[in-house]
């Protein structure tokens, strides 16, 4: 069963959605960006469904200023009070919740981090958004990521060979390539340090074909064992594969 509610944030009615389910561990879903909660596509409408579908209730809601929430949209670093209060929303409202746990997409991964984990008892962050000048060169990493796949089409070959690619546009993104990544900025030291102490588990999910996702592995500590990568997947997972693979990694956690 779906029913929507409104739960309060700092003087503000805040809109929600529950997709209810019978298990003892549910999952809070956090919108990135301006998203509304039924997220890009409605993917995490359908994931919610999902998810609720193998046992599991699964809260999803609008943050301050987007969608059908009041208040002031203070973007997802002020986004903690909404995080508090969506989780007890959930509690309140499903009491036999015995553990919760937090997927965030994009900017939403990244508040979860800053937030310290916001109270929740496992996360999967997807994609964190790690990238304080949107008007940098892409990462080094998803350049080259680029040329490697361009060189496996056919298509993208013949552009090439026929002199539709101009050549100082393919010059400077070879020159891009090369470049050495810059060092992480503050925003990806202070979501490291969010997460530091966390005590539950943690799941970092990239999807190969994502730039956010490749700045988050440039900005991260590579060895990190934590970092589960789907092939051929962009940024909201809308491939058949990508979504099959983004639901058994949520359940995976869910079943602990």
């Amino acid at each position: 069963m779906r029913r929507h509610l409104t739960f309060a944030c700092e003087g503000s009615a805040l809109a929600g959605t529950l997709d209810e389910a019978a298990g003892t561990s549910g999952l809070l879903l956090v919108s990135g960006g301006n998203e509304l909660r039924s997220g890009a596509w409605a993917g995490q409408a359908r994931l919610a469904a999902r998810i609720a579908a193998a046992g599991f209730p699964v809260f999803r809601f609008d943050r301050r200023g987007v969608g059908d929430s009041e208040g002031g949209n203070g973007g997802f670093r002020t986004s903690a009070p909404d995080l508090a209060a969506a989780l007890a929303a959930f509690r309140r409202e499903c009491p036999h919740l015995a553990r919760v746990v937090g997927l965030g997409n994009c900017d939403a991964a990244s508040a979860l981090m800053l937030a310290g984990g916001a109270g929740l008892d496992a996360l999967v962050l997807s994609n964190p958004w790690t990238i304080e000048d949107e008007a940098a060169p892409a990462p080094p990493a998803a350049i080259r990521d680029h040329y490697r796949r361009r060189l496996a089409d056919p298509a993208a070959l013949l552009r090439l060979l026929s002199g539709k690619v101009s050549p100082a546009r393919l010059i400077a993104s070879l020159r891009d390539a090369l470049r050495k990544a810059p060092p992480p900025g503050t925003l990806a030291q202070d979501m490291a340090a969010g997460i530091a102490g966390f005590p539950g588990e943690i799941v970092f999910l990239v999807a190969d074909r994502d730039r956010t996702a490749q700045a988050f592995l440039a900005a991260w500590d590579k060895p990190d064992r934590r970092i589960r990568r789907c092939p051929d997947a962009t940024h909201s997972y809308v491939e058949p594969h990508a979504r099959d693979w983004l639901a058994e990694q949520v359940l995976g956690v869910l079943r602990g």
